[in-house]
């Protein structure tokens, strides 16, 4: 009677790891997944952002030719001593200046827009990759720990907690990024 209790006391056990591994493999699948969404979407914003970036660019350089030629224009206002003309010129490349001057202050603040939405894609990486591994050392816990119940080895049990506690140890740095 006495060896049935202190199996029955085992397989008590048993089932109680076998519920914390599966509830920490549900948590790691659910915040593995949810960092994952966050880092394909931050991906697409940060993406998306240096399109808006390359549009700026291109704005910009347009305004820089056009710049350029009203230079070229403005030296031969001066070779011909038009003086309206080359003040004419003079405040459209002071304009353009301006512009250009614009399109690069925007182009700042959207290269620090895009490089933050990569710092946080970078992150949800991170997390999501732990949280990954966690749950496959998680799962196959789960594995070891419904063999250890079929064939009643404590053997597959102690080697289920083991993997288990692998797999706690991933869960936790993928919440937490501790290591």
């Amino acid at each position: 009677m006495a060896e049935e209790e202190k199996k029955e006391r085992w397989l008590n056990y048993l089932a109680l790891t076998t519920v914390i591994l599966a509830v920490c493999a549900t948590l790691s699948t659910f915040k593995g997944g949810a960092y994952s969404t966050k880092s394909v979407l931050s991906q697409n914003q940060a993406a998306n952002q240096w399109a808006y970036f390359q549009s700026k660019s291109i704005k910009g350089y347009l305004y820089e030719i056009q710049k350029d030629e009203i230079e070229l224009s403005l030296q031969n206002a001066l070779k011909e001593k038009n003086d309206v003309l080359a003040d004419q010129y003079r405040r459209q490349i002071a304009l353009y200046v301006q512009k250009i001057k614009k399109y690069d202050d925007e182009k700042a603040a959207i290269m620090k827009e895009a490089k933050r939405l990569e710092g946080i894609r970078d992150e949800a990486q991170r997390h999501s990759y732990y949280l990954g591994i966690a749950v496959i050392f998680l799962q196959i816990a789960i594995l070891l720990s419904s063999i250890s119940a079929l064939m009643k080895k404590k053997i597959l049990w102690l080697c289920s907690a083991v993997t288990g506690v692998v797999g706690i140890v991933y869960f936790v740095n993928g919440l937490f990024l501790i290591i």
